[in-house]
């Protein structure tokens, strides 16, 4: 059976290989089911309740993902959109959690849309490489603001916004010692090194008094406070439309991206650069969308970490079905989820943020009209705690810029026209 579904010998592995993959890739992103409840808490949402969406979403995206594209290719709540539902749209817009819900689960619609047309191929092409890269990095600055605050290193000042905290309390000393582990077992390659991390802070806090441990195993709680309580009406004001678009691009791009380098990593890529099973790979990822809304989550997407499975030799679709049977497992630990303090999970978003950054490496340094515009873009998410007006500032620079020094033919139609857009949007709403 195994075989038919996955076609474990045409692909170059084994039953045994692809379990062990499905291991490592679980164990490298396990952190996600203490991070996201964490963040979305913050929102007012129920704490555990959102631990099991967390784990119910990745679990049905991960098969969604194993059975239609049969790739190694795990998904969950994405990082940086969980921080932007949450600090963006929620405490940022004054939104109900119910309505930033609908906002993702209408964005999850558009994707899946996308995918089927051949718009979502003219979208991707049409964005120029050093603003994609400035969105993934200024992505990772946002949440690198949001870890510090976490770790209280970084806390609020009326007169220069913000400033160091006590750097001498147990919250940063832990975070900063956590920080420090997690990047060295991650270069030592130890599997799980993030999730080691998280735990290690969490245990330490527990046992210095600094937070309190309430157990390990129980019977996962109920989801029923956050199932299918997305506010749809809500989500179509018009106010919105820039929160959808800010959900939809960042996954649009954060996933192509994604999938295209992980099937470069597992030898998927065809000798034309194309990917094979693309358009499976891409309906399985914008329905775990809209599955992981219905559930009560944020954006759920693909996860980069899939490239430690990959890695291990995981080439089909039954290493994410491993995966998907460990998130499912991981509903019984809701007792040591609610354990883990903010600061323990701020070394992982700071280390996420780390690896984030590298895209700007990739922005053309040389050419002012492309590294302006990706600066402009990288800083704006952090400074006005906002992904959206990131993207915003950095497509009206973008455009700008280019016109100026006479370079409008490097301003493809579709950029322009979401420019001008975004100005519209800022000069009728705000």
């Amino acid at each position: 059976m195994l075989e038919t579904l996955f076609k474990l010998q045409e692909n170059g592995t084994t039953v045994r290989t692809e379990v062990l993959a499905g291991i490592t890739t679980f164990l490298t992103m396990a952190y996600i089911i203490f991070v996201n409840p964490d963040i979305l808490s913050k929102a007012g949402m129920p704490r555990d309740a959102v631990f099991v969406a967390t784990c119910v979403a990745a679990a049905i995206g991960t098969l969604l993902m194993a059975f239609l594209a049969n790739y190694p290719i795990a998904l969950a709540p994405g990082m940086g959109l969980n921080a932007y539902f949450a600090f963006g749209v929620v405490l940022g817009m004054n939104y109900t959690w119910q309505v930033a819900l609908g906002c993702v689960f209408i964005s999850g619609i558009i994707f899946l849309i996308l995918s089927v047309l051949p718009v979502r191929e003219w979208i991707v092409n049409a964005i120029p490489k050093s603003l994609k890269m400035a969105i993934a990095a200024g992505i990772g600055l946002f949440l690198a603001l949001i870890a510090l605050q976490g770790a209280k290193i970084v806390v609020a000042h009326p007169a220069t916004l913000i400033t160091a905290g006590d750097l001498k309390s147990w919250p940063a000393i832990l975070a900063a010692l956590g920080f420090v582990l997690i990047a060295a077992l991650e270069y030592r390659k130890v599997p799980g090194g993030v999730i080691i991390g998280v735990l290690a802070v969490t245990v330490a806090s527990a046992l210095l008094g600094a937070s309190a441990f309430t157990g390990v195993v129980s019977t996962p709680p109920s989801i029923a406070p956050v199932f299918l309580q997305m506010d749809l009406a809500g989500a179509l004001n018009v106010g919105l439309v820039t929160v959808i678009f800010a959900f939809l691009f960042v996954d649009l791009f954060d996933n192509s991206g994604t999938l295209i380098a992980l099937a470069h990593r597992a030898g998927f890529l065809q000798k034309d650069g194309t990917v094979p099973r693309l358009g499976r790979a891409l309906i399985a990822d914008s329905s775990a969308a809209m599955i992981g809304a219905a559930v009560g989550t944020s954006t759920t997407t693909s996860y980069i970490e899939s490239a430690s499975g990959i890695n291990a030799g995981g080439r089909t679709g039954l290493t994410a079905v491993v995966v998907a049977i460990l998130f499912l497992l991981a509903l019984f630990f809701s007792p040591l989820a609610a354990s883990v303090p903010p600061w323990a999970t701020a070394p992982a978003l700071l280390y996420v943020a780390c690896l984030m950054a590298h895209g700007l490496v990739e922005i053309e340094w040389n050419d002012v009209t492309e590294a302006a515009p990706a600066m402009v873009t990288a800083l704006a998410m952090p400074f006005t705690f906002s992904i959206a007006e990131g993207i915003a500032f950095g497509f009206i620079t973008y455009t700008a810029i280019k016109i100026a020094a006479g370079c409008i033919g490097d301003v493809h139609p579709a950029v322009g026209i979401l420019a001008v857009l975004f100005v519209i949007k800022f000069a009728v709403i705000g």
